[in-house]
């Protein structure tokens, strides 16, 4: 917890550094094309003879992708009614996810209720209710990596579906870039603030102990980070704030540190292409059942 005055991930630099990395990164708001194939399909079943659908997103951000899935799921299924709840908590952002609903007519339609909470204390206060929503489709989208305990996680939010419902978890690959920086920084990365770092492997395991139908999609894709090793760059800076999770990369760690980060980044977690240098971020899709 921040002491009194100090910003937390869900404020200030931090958004500032996420809504940064989302504005370089374009393509990252949106869900590929690899993506939306499979993602048509899984609503395709999901939504089969229901009179009405419920979409809970946990960690939603600005609501980018949100908006796509919700876009898809009327488009498949005009007619039927849709609710969506959204959990995020950094008031800031939930504010730039209702503006965006506000600029979209077809969203119009769908009644949101909005949780600024985190996932955990948005677990707390489902467990300590007496009526408690169930869902159709949940979606978790890079927002899985920091959760203390995620056999915890998964079985609580699996307790959510309805029948033939499904949970959407989005978090970067085993062994590919993002992956590689973190676990092999471990040690510098992992913070009060971040204190865990959970890699699509160990969900996989979590998946597989506690018995759930899941199918795993891998998805590839990079981004240019050339601006990273200019060290006068402002962008370079705030790409590599965000991907470290820090609020100023180099005041952040020693020179030894920033040294080997930005070594293993290049040599390790990108390739050359046309003078630019692409990060691999390549990321995991599950689709787990009810």
């Amino acid at each position: 917890m921040a002491g009194e005055g100090q910003e937390t991930c869900y404020e200030g630099t931090c958004v500032k550094n996420f809504n940064f990395y989302l504005k370089h990164t374009e393509q990252d708001k949106l869900i590929s094309r690899d993506l939306h194939k499979v993602l048509q399909e899984q609503l395709k079943r999901v939504g089969a003879n229901k009179s009405s659908l419920d979409v809970l997103g946990v960690g939603s951000g600005g609501g980018e992708k949100d908006v796509q899935i919700l876009s898809l799921l009327q488009s498949l299924f005009p007619s039927t009614p849709i609710t969506t709840d959204i959990v995020d908590g950094s008031s800031e952002l939930i504010n730039n996810f209702k503006a965006l609903v506000a600029k979209t007519d077809t969203l119009q339609r769908i009644p949101f209720t909005w949780h600024v909470m985190r996932s955990e204390d948005f677990e707390l206060q489902v467990k300590a209710s007496r009526d408690v929503k169930k869902f159709d489709f949940i979606h978790m989208i890079h927002v899985i990596y920091y959760m203390e305990d995620v056999d915890e996680t998964l079985r609580f939010y699996h307790s959510l579906l309805k029948n033939n419902g499904r949970i959407m978890i989005v978090l970067n690959a085993a062994g590919h870039g993002w992956d590689s920086l973190w676990t092999t920084y471990k040690k510098e990365l992992q913070t009060s603030e971040f204190p865990v770092y959970n890699s699509s492997a160990l969900v996989k395991t979590s998946l597989e102990n506690q018995g759930f139908t899941y199918e795993e999609h891998i998805i590839p894709t990079s981004f240019d980070i050339t601006e990273c090793f200019n060290p006068n760059s402002t962008t370079g800076e705030s790409l590599l704030s965000f991907m470290t999770a820090t609020r100023h990369f180099q005041q952040s760690f020693t020179p030894e540190i920033r040294a080997g980060i930005l070594d293993h980044l290049r040599n390790k977690c990108s390739t050359e292409q046309d003078g630019k240098i692409l990060f691999d971020k390549t990321y995991t899709c599950f689709f787990v059942h009810a």
